[in-house]
């Protein structure tokens, strides 16, 4: 890999990782645009690590609070962090099921599909759209429910299709489901910890099992996505605090607009 390249796919990465514009469907367009060879997925596994060392450095105080109601669940007491901490553990498990029913039955080739990407990118905008005007502002994460965390676990497990945006569909569900903007936005970094950290962990295990390296251009990578992640984080955070998503939906229309034309023209 180019430095070039390095810098463009760890910048695209950390911005598009947050902002629910599809990180996935972006590294797949990097690639695909500017005529380079695809990074490969252990590249991109590599960047999602850096946007997971973002997330627990930018939500450190509710990382840490989960993790001690976590243990006192191990001692019988029940509090609202652990309370938290198990309906993210619960709501994780769509995505996981769903990412190994791709793969048993060989769905790995929609991965890499532009055209998906496209279509994803315009459909998930509006539903975002919709799902926006439509919610309330009234919840907020302290009112989540087990029932409200699975659904919007279940609307995680779509985001492993390109072009879905796993922080757009995830928010969309919670603010279907009245949240708050930036409490919907909060839930779905949180509820990525898990998901993100067991996808590098298995792919980077797979891929050093095979006899891969973990190579130079991937650390770099994600050290650069780190960075720009952090960033990313606060802009969005500092955003929804104020307007509604309707600037990330008409750039996924314009995206999605671009692409279908390019692939069908």
């Amino acid at each position: 890999m180019t430095i070039e390249q390095i810098i463009v796919i760890a910048v695209v990465q950390g911005i598009t990782e947050f902002l629910p514009i599809s990180s996935s469907g972006h590294l797949v367009l990097v690639p695909y645009l500017f005529h380079w060879p695809d990074q490969g997925q252990f590249v991109d596994v590599m960047v999602h690590v850096g946007t997971l060392f973002a997330i627990l450095i930018y939500f450190w105080r509710d990382v840490w609070k989960i993790t001690l109601g976590a243990l006192e669940l191990f001692k019988g007491k029940v509090t609202p962090e652990g309370k938290l901490a198990i309906y993210i553990v619960l709501a994780t498990i769509p995505a996981v099921a769903f990412g190994l029913f791709l793969k048993k039955f060989g769905f790995g080739d929609l991965e890499r599909s532009v055209t998906i990407v496209a279509w994803n990118t315009v459909i998930f905008g509006i539903l975002m759209l919709i799902g926006d005007m439509m919610g309330k502002q009234e919840k907020t994460i302290e009112n989540m429910t087990l029932k409200n965390a699975l659904i919007v676990g279940v609307a995680q497990a779509l985001a492993l299709i390109p072009g879905t945006s796993r922080s757009g569909i995830t928010m969309t569900a919670a603010r279907f489901l009245n949240y708050t903007r930036p409490d919907a936005a909060r839930f779905s970094f949180l509820l990525g910890i898990p998901a993100i950290a067991g996808a590098g962990v298995l792919t980077v295990g797979e891929a050093l099992a095979s006899g891969d390296a973990i190579t130079m251009d991937a650390v770099y990578c994600a050290i650069l996505t780190f960075f720009a992640g952090l960033a990313a984080i606060a802009f969005l955070m500092a955003l929804v605090r104020r307007i509604s998503f309707l600037p990330f939906v008409l750039y996924r229309m314009v995206l999605g607009g671009f692409l279908l034309f390019m692939i069908y023209s």
